[in-house]
């Protein structure tokens, strides 16, 4: 059984979704993929404490302030290589970028590989079931390109710039994956 609830945010609506005791969703409204993890029957439930929990994260967040990943229990579900992906996501630090070419090569030096496909990083970065803290917005594309963001490019520059990051270093791509 899964529970879920929304949260209105400077991004828009988003919604909330828990397994009882940990986040195991949140999307923005209109996001790619939201709630495609979650299976069986899920109920409205506004009062679980995890809710609570993040949407006060969230407030933090939004007002500026850098609350911990740590802080909430999370369970996105995934195989193990969009868990290896995420966990690499969780240590971008607040107000930092990294490529899908550099989450490439850290996983396959943890893994003994010669090299990683960039491409099944980016499918695993835009499968990200607990989007903004999970930061999946964190990641661009080589020589700075925006690509990729399941809520849009335009909620990805919007983090990004909440997060203090200057966008002269980076272009929206012609055409590709963002919306």
């Amino acid at each position: 059984m899964h529970y879920k609830t929304t949260y209105h945010s400077p991004l828009g609506k988003m919604t909330l979704a828990s397994d009882g005791q940990n986040l195991t969703g949140l999307w923005i409204d209109g996001q790619k993929h939201a709630e495609s993890t979650l299976g069986g029957r899920i109920e409205e439930k506004s009062d679980l404490a995890i809710f609570k929990q993040t949407k006060n994260w969230l407030e933090r967040y939004f007002r500026g302030a850098r609350p911990a990943i740590s802080e909430l229990p999370l369970a996105p579900a995934g195989g193990a290589f969009r868990q290896a992906v995420w966990k690499i996501l969780r240590e971008i630090p607040y107000g930092q970028v990294m490529t899908y070419g550099e989450i490439a090569n850290r996983i396959a030096r943890e893994k003994g590989l010669a090299k990683m496909s960039a491409q099944a990083v980016g499918q695993a970065v835009g499968h990200n079931p607990i989007s903004v803290i999970i930061p999946c917005h964190r990641v661009v594309g080589a020589n700075g390109n925006l690509t990729g963001y399941a809520g849009g490019i335009h909620l990805k520059i919007r983090l990004l710039a909440h997060e203090g990051i200057t966008m002269d270093n980076f272009f929206m791509p012609r055409q590709g994956t963002a919306r």
